[in-house]
């Protein structure tokens, strides 16, 4: 059954509001010892391309694995759809523009951590709109698909929640199969929202990657490079990635849905 626009509506306010909810503690994660309880996935031959909604998205949920790939000889291409500008809420055109360069040059500096990997591709699609630009975020995905032979797209899980988030695993699980490429994705805000054995997580699909000491150090220097996602925003409001979101994308592991 489809829904309407009020349903569409009440969707998006409900999963505004479980992002905006007090989190997970990831104690209780630990507790779960996914480690133990998921099947272990080995990591692709490349070339990989990882899909981002905003600049962080690929480093938080992915970051080691792509430090763990690079370290290993594999060709890993990076695509951000947007630039993140609406990150600290409403404001002028000017101070959005500041704060997507300033974004662009944290990402840049946070993938120097990770490795020697190809400069990302900014689509610059518009922050908090991508579900209406999910075709142009096909495109630009297939266009780097084809131009580097990828064999794995990797991108945001499209349950996340997170609207952008949602619109970017869709579009590239569109350009994945328009290319006969594998598609991987990884959950971000899941870990704030669910719970282990949460029925709206695709456990049976989820496996794990264990990360190496090295990987997983440099995915903690690269994560650092995000300050403008870890400081308090004006107004005294906290940042958009406090310590106890933070402690979610800084573990030995990472998760892939499959």
């Amino acid at each position: 059954m489809s829904g309407g626009p009020d349903n569409a509506g009440v969707a998006r306010r409900a999963a505004a509001a479980a992002i905006d909810a007090e989190g997970t503690d990831e104690a209780e994660w630990r507790r779960a010892r996914l480690p133990d309880s998921l099947p272990p996935m080995a990591l692709p031959s490349g070339p990989v391309v990882v899909v981002a909604a905003h600049p962080d998205d690929e480093v938080l949920g992915f970051g080691g694995c792509i430090s763990a790939l690079v370290h290993t000889g594999v060709a890993v291409h990076t695509v951000c759809l947007s630039d993140g500008e609406a990150s600290h809420g409403p404001s002028l055109p000017s101070a959005r523009a500041l704060l997507a360069a300033r974004r662009r040059r944290e990402l840049a500096a946070a993938l120097g951590e990770l490795g020697r990997l190809p400069a990302p591709v900014h689509v610059g699609l518009p922050d908090t709109a991508l579900a209406e630009y999910e075709d142009q975020a096909r495109m630009a995905i297939g266009e780097v698909l084809q131009a580097v032979g990828a064999t794995v797209c990797v991108a945001p899980w499209e349950g996340d929640l997170h609207s952008d988030h949602e619109a970017a695993g869709r579009a590239a699980q569109r350009a994945a199969r328009d290319s006969s490429v594998s598609a991987w994705s990884y959950p971000v805000w899941m870990w704030h929202w669910a719970r282990p054995n949460d029925l709206r997580v695709p456990w049976h699909r989820t496996a794990v990657v264990e990360l190496p000491e090295a990987a997983a150090v440099r995915k903690k220097a690269a994560v650092a490079r995000f300050t403008s996602q870890l400081e308090p925003r004006a107004g005294h409001i906290g940042p958009v990635l406090p310590p106890e979101e933070m402690a979610h994308h800084t573990r030995t592991f990472e998760t892939v849905i499959r």
